[in-house]
């Protein structure tokens, strides 16, 4: 096992053998310059990342908390993932006016479209605060460890001075052995310019969600709006476009394999230095739980959506965030296997014990309280993904939460109406009916699935699957937290404020609901019978993780290391290249035009083609956006380390220009979150030369080209 471990990672190619080893996403006040420019970069760390004066970070930002997006104008011209947008445009979406299969393209300003509450955040400083924030822990232990940091903290962020619009995150890093502050300004007046049909935009859908070749044209543009200043405001017809300290030059030059290409945004969780014991539990038992969950409410659901177009819409933009996780897991379990990763955590855990003894009794308990939480953290995963996926029951945890807050003296006025907008946003994405034959069948798969000592008394009543169908149908009927029955007068999901006049009747009619009594049942056994000691033992683990990364740091002096990702601001870098993930099978970088019409299929919920894009194809009508093949690239493919989050971020050249937009893993290398293996991993981007293509020549919106500076 050893020498084949070995052996393997001396026959990496030598571009990349020692520079991506482990992979990295970096902090880019932290950046291994010499590195970065030994694999092709021509611009300086400063050009990056500088606090002092513009740089690349001032075109770059969090996209409503989740994605990454770019400013590729002097105007605020804001570009990122359509499915990151997927919700907006959803939103402005109706069966009469669908622009999730029409598209939408502003041709003027005055056309953009307002988008209540979304954000954008950029970072205007990151600095270093560790002796900040352990001042004073020394020696101490849970809870009052957690409780000096939380209060340093406070102290820190009351220390330094900053404008209205502009917040300070204290973030851990290397699981708590380190602390960096990040000064965010939040811009909130963000509006719709563009967006392709699904048909592009979305193209392949689920099937070829994760996988490559890719020939999907994953992008939206938005832009920002600022009051007359230049400042965060909030949305007016008075605002102007933000004009950006930095924007991002978009270059059509043609890609080679092995050029120098980085990623810019925040990815959003790694685990990379996880024991083999925690690899090998996710592996056989966390994400095979999760997946047996939403593989069932994902089937129910398509074969609705593919039925009923209404159905498509209200529950297109969810249906793709459960499908997302559930793809990417299958494709985890498998890179975990086929990457031997277990056995190398093992190797090199010998290794650490080898220069240092005293990792090995961290490793032992390590060990031990993995073995010990493993029937408590099966029973979390299935519960978790059980009451997130069957709506109903999260309904009931909304209203179980609401009677909580009501009986603590916590549901103020504002929190009152935070909570009512919070359930009309539900209500109006949900159907009782479609979620009632979810239900029952997600019960049916618990009630096999979970040990009997994790189970409400009498629970075994729904291991039948086709029983549940009817009884669950019944109980839907009958609830009010489904909107099918009404509270004083009215129901919940079509006039709240009436089924909310007489608190005191609503939140009595609420504790009878057969829905509501069904998922205080299984809250409450879960919350006896696994969540305390599921918790319990992950405290004792998380402490020690803490204690083993600082060894792990401590001991090997030969590896560079870099914090796991936590949404905050980070850079990865790598090269164009294409992957050989099985036997006899090699995969280029590139995908072409000429691969979406191979594709497609007429009329399919996934491989359908504008007649448009079909006619310029078939006419070769793209002006400059084609390449040495003299078709053009869609897609491509490196080996930077992104994850969730880099959704959206820009791929960048070795001069840092646009050239692409990150929006996807290759399936075989979606364990990357947990082991990063430079023979599979890769990312996935949009090529520039198809977004300004589809903008030019398809969506005849020109106007958008001439605001950007085209690298030709």
């Amino acid at each position: 096992m050893t020498k084949k471990i070995l052996l393997s990672v001396f026959l990496l190619p030598a571009a990349m053998a020692f520079a991506q080893q482990y992979g990295g996403m970096w902090i880019p006040t932290e950046l291994n310059e010499k590195e970065m420019k030994d694999l092709g970069m021509k611009i300086s760390a400063k050009d990056i990342f500088n606090p002092q004066k513009p740089s690349i970070k001032d075109a770059v930002v969090q996209f409503n908390g989740g994605c990454t997006a770019e400013i590729i104008s002097p105007k605020g011209l804001l570009l990122t993932n359509h499915h990151c947008g997927y919700g907006n445009i959803q939103a402005h979406s109706t069966v009469e006016n669908d622009l999730l299969s029409n598209g939408f393209w502003a041709k003027n300003m005055g056309q953009e479209l307002p988008n209540p509450g979304v954000t954008v955040d950029f970072i205007v400083d990151i600095k270093e605060v560790t002796q900040q924030i352990l001042e004073g822990t020394d020696n101490l232990e849970e809870p009052a460890l957690s409780k000096k940091i939380d209060n340093n903290i406070e102290v820190y962020k009351n220390s330094q001075k900053t404008e209205s619009y502009q917040t300070i995150s204290v973030k851990p890093m290397y699981y708590g052995n380190k602390y960096y502050a990040f000064t965010i300004e939040t811009y909130k007046d963000i509006r719709l310019v563009g967006a392709p049909p699904q048909s592009i935009g979305k193209f392949g859908s689920d099937t070829d969600n994760w996988v490559w070749p890719r020939h999907t044209g994953d992008f939206s543009m938005f832009r920002i709006y600022a009051d007359k200043n230049n400042k965060p405001a909030e949305y007016s017809k008075d605002n102007v476009p933000y004009v950006p300290k930095h924007y991002l030059p978009v270059s059509i030059k043609d890609k080679n394999e092995n050029d120098f290409t980085f990623v810019f945004g925040f990815p959003g969780r790694t685990t990379e230095y996880l024991p083999a014991i925690a690899v090998e539990k996710i592996m056989k038992e966390i994400d095979p739980a999760r997946i047996s969950v939403r593989e069932v409410a994902l089937k129910t659901l398509d074969e609705k959506m593919r039925a009923d177009d209404a159905t498509r819409i209200k529950y297109a933009s969810k249906y793709a965030s459960v499908a997302n996780y559930w793809k990417k897991w299958i494709g985890e379990v498998e890179g975990l296997k086929k990457s031997n990763a277990v056995e190398k955590k093992v190797m090199y855990e010998g290794s650490l014990v080898s220069k240092n003894h005293e990792i090995k009794s961290s490793i032992d308990q390590l060990n031990k309280l993995y073995n010990d939480q493993a029937p408590y953290a099966l029973n979390n995963a299935y519960y978790s993904e059980v009451i997130r996926n069957a709506e109903t029951l999260t309904l009931a945890n909304l209203y179980f939460n609401y009677i909580s807050a009501v009986e603590a003296g916590r549901m103020d006025e504002k929190n009152l109406t935070s909570f009512k907008n919070r359930l009309s946003s539900f209500y109006k994405n949900y159907s009782p009916e479609l979620d009632a034959q979810v239900t029952a069948k997600l019960l049916a798969l618990y009630a096999n699935k979970t040990a009997p000592q994790f189970l409400p008394s009498g629970f075994d009543k729904y291991k039948n699957e086709a029983q549940n169908m009817s009884s669950i149908e019944d109980m839907s009927k009958n609830s009010v937290i489904t909107g099918r029955s009404s509270v004083n007068g009215a129901s919940l999901s079509s006039d709240i404020d009436k089924a909310f006049s007489n608190q005191d009747k609503l939140i009595k009619t609420l504790k009878k609901d057969p829905v509501y009594q069904l998922f205080v049942s299984m809250r409450d056994t879960y919350m006896k019978t696994a969540d305390p000691q599921f918790t319990s033992l992950q405290q004792k683990i998380d402490a020690l993780q803490k204690k083993y990364m600082a060894q792990q740091m401590a001991t090997d002096k030969g590896r560079k290391f870099f914090p796991d990702a936590n949404s905050t601001l980070r850079v990865t870098y790598g090269k164009v290249k294409g992957s050989s993930p099985r036997d006899a099978v090699s995969y280029s970088y590139q995908t072409h035009l000429a691969g979406v019409i191979e594709k497609y299929i007429p009329g399919d919920y996934e491989f359908d083609v504008p007649k448009k894009l079909i006619d310029l194809y078939n006419k070769k009508d793209y002006g400059i956006y084609k390449d040495k093949t003299g078709d053009v690239p869609v897609g491509f493919t490196a080996t930077n380390h992104t994850t969730g989050g880099n959704s959206g971020s820009p791929a960048l050249d070795a001069y840092g220009n646009l050239v692409g937009l990150n929006f996807d893993r290759q399936w075989e290398g979606t364990m990357s979150d947990i082991n990063y293996d430079p023979r599979f991993s890769r990312n996935i981007m949009v090529d520039t030369k198809y977004i300004l293509f589809i903008i030019d020549k398809f969506a005849d919106s020109k106007w958008l080209i001439d605001e950007m500076k085209v690298i030709k």
